[in-house]
């Protein structure tokens, strides 16, 4: 009965460990394009943006990654033999590079909110994806449990990598249109 609570647990914290991911890099956008306003304007969005990426970060995000790895380190121990699996070990793969993910995030979020920004929004929409493809990979893995799978896997990755970017050109080509 432990392992359900607990597995529970840890599927709660990836879904808003991924949601703090997923927007805190939305905020990183309208932040970078806060600072291209003229001063009134910026004076204005950016101490709003950078409470708002403040709250995000630190009382939603970093606390879900926090609790996803105490949690999933205890869902783990209960299926202690999938460690010798490759599906794991591919798994495990993808939540280190999420790991490393939102380490770089935590660097842009320092930057940002001391009002530098070292990217474009374009770079930033297109780092946004990133953990769209690692949440694909990671949850397929998951879920099938087998690296067998992974060839489709991976093939399916490049497939929503490809859209995605499609996706992100078809925005800008829009909004530059919009904005006429």
């Amino acid at each position: 009965m432990t392992f359900e609570y607990v597995k529970a647990l840890h599927i709660i914290f990836v879904v808003t460990w991924f949601a703090g991911l997923f927007y805190i890099v939305r905020l990183f956008i309208y932040q970078t394009e806060a600072l291209q306003k003229p001063e009134l304007e910026r004076s204005i969005l950016k101490p709003q943006l950078d409470l708002m990426a403040s709250r995000l970060w630190y009382i939603i995000t970093w606390p879900s990654a926090v609790l996803t790895l105490i949690f999933g380190t205890w869902v783990l121990s209960y299926r202690w033999g999938y460690m010798e699996l490759g599906f794991m070990h591919a798994k495990l793969g993808f939540v280190f590079l999420l790991y490393i993910y939102h380490g770089f995030c935590h660097v842009l979020f320092k930057e940002l909110q001391a009002g530098k920004s070292r990217w474009t929004s374009t770079q930033l929409r297109i780092w946004n994806e990133a953990s769209t493809i690692l949440l694909f990979a990671i949850v397929f893995l998951i879920v099938l449990k087998s690296t067998l799978s992974m060839a489709w896997g991976v093939l399916g990755l490049i497939g929503l990598s490809v859209t995605l970017m499609l996706g992100i050109r078809l925005y800008k080509k829009y909004r530059l249109k919009k904005e006429k």
